[in-house]
């Protein structure tokens, strides 16, 4: 056996590699020419590929993340631990006191496309949130397809399904699995993609690319806006297409807007298919279950055992309610902690606490929100035209009833990831063996 510094020395040195990989190499990049040539042929009456180059520029980065199988198993071992704390009876209990009132619907569907986003500290990945309605992971499957790599180390090793064949198979077989869930009678036969004026949401390509993997799949697909669906018969219409299953991008979680009642009603009544759902959201995404899941005493009281206790403990970024009783404590202690809106997505409304004013800080004391401990992301170092640059770094798994179909990096300067920072964007994850 070894001794406790052998093993220490090793996990260093194993920690090491990624860091140097990350810092030094760029032998896995961006090939545009690959990327124009695939998104010709996933949509040749569209330009997609200027949709995403010259529209929206800084969608992908230009080179790949290193991240070692350790800490891919790692990240795996804890969204275990996690699905299997929100199966509890109990957990859920506690989890739906705050939801609203479609998250009390019990669908049989799951919800596609949970997104576990972690940062890779010096301890190890800590879990930051998990996303009911993650995107991107179309788009990545498409990145995988665009790659130039110069070395074996780094041709190939894509975590999670390791193709982006077997990927879009995959995908497809989850929406005909969330389907035969509800209706074991015939077959799919039309989706959805909904979300509110899709054709100018900053995620269409990724819209547009679902159609066309469903329709090469044999699945009639459209892209809509709520308002373009209607609920009559029975039944959910697009004009004189009915509508089979919703996939549901839309960041109303609850359907508790009123333009959003006729697809709840839909639903509620099983008159349509809708993943990911309120329950989903519910479960997973509200920001306050990470509160539940990070203190010792609700776990005990739960009835989890020590060995899962502790990597959630350790796996997961401390999380607490903001209350304005604690406003005093919170405010001399804000630069250890990141506060996000309880229902929030895409990092809209968070704050990092170094950077709060006491303006904004009374704003976030009426609201729901929670603060967590700060995780410093790990960073990974780019040529941008002649200049090295320091992008943070998270990842984000795509998870299906716990399998991880597809993991991804996103690369940013700033607070928080935005899209927005040139030479950034969603970037391709090499897995690299330890040692």
């Amino acid at each position: 056996m070894q001794s406790k510094s052998m093993e220490d020395s090793h996990n260093q040195q194993d920690a090491g590699k990624p860091e140097r990989l990350n810092k030094e190499c760029y032998c896995v990049s961006l090939d545009r020419s690959a990327m124009r040539a695939e998104l010709s042929e996933q949509a040749r009456e569209l330009d997609l590929y200027k949709m995403i180059t010259e529209e929206r520029p800084h969608l992908f980065a230009e080179s790949a993340v290193f991240v070692t199988e350790s800490c891919l198993y790692k990240q795996h071992q804890i969204i275990t631990a996690i699905e299997d704390v929100i199966a509890l009876p109990a957990f859920q209990e506690r989890a739906l006191r705050f939801a609203p009132s479609a998250a009390h619907f019990i669908p049989k569907a799951s919800g596609v496309f949970l997104g576990f986003d972690f940062h890779l500290s010096p301890e190890g990945p800590k879990l930051i949130e998990i996303n009911s309605n993650a995107g991107g992971a179309m788009l990545n499957v498409m990145l995988a397809k665009a790659q130039f790599s110069c070395c074996e180390l780094a041709a190939g090793k894509q975590p999670g399904i390791t193709s982006s064949c077997k990927a879009e198979q995959a995908f497809v077989n989850m929406f005909l699995q969330e389907w035969r869930a509800e209706n074991t009678q015939r077959s799919l036969k039309s989706i959805a993609i909904v979300d509110t004026q899709p054709q100018t949401q900053f995620m269409l390509p990724e819209f547009i690319l679902f159609q066309k993997l469903f329709e090469r799949n044999g699945i009639t697909a459209v892209i809509a806006d709520p308002s373009e669906l209607d609920y009559r018969e029975g039944r959910v219409w697009y004009g004189l297409l009915q509508i089979d299953l919703v996939y549901n991008r839309l960041t109303d979680f609850g359907l508790t807007q009123p333009e959003h009642h006729q697809l709840r009603d839909a639903y509620l009544n099983s008159a349509v298919v809708l993943t990911p759902h309120p329950r989903n959201h519910a479960l997973y995404a509200d920001k306050r279950n990470l509160v539940l899941l990070t203190d010792e005493t609700t776990l005990l009281e739960l009835g989890i055992d020590e060995p899962t206790r502790a990597l959630l403990l350790q796996g997961l970024a401390q999380t607490r309610l903001v209350k304005a009783d604690d406003a005093d404590w919170l405010w001399k202690n804000r630069k250890q902690l990141f506060f996000k809106p309880a229902r929030g997505y895409g990092s809209k409304a968070a704050y990092r606490g170094d950077k709060l004013t006491h303006r904004v800080f009374d704003e976030i004391l009426q609201h729901d929100y929670v603060a967590q401990k700060l995780v410093q992301p790990s960073e990974r170092q780019l040529e941008i035209g002649n200049e090295k640059l320091n992008f943070k770094v998270d990842l984000r798994n795509y998870v299906y009833q716990r399998q991880v179909q597809w993991v991804c990096a996103r690369l940013y300067q700033g607070q928080t990831t935005n899209f927005r920072t040139p030479g950034g964007g969603f970037a391709q994850v090499v897995s690299i063996p330890d040692g």
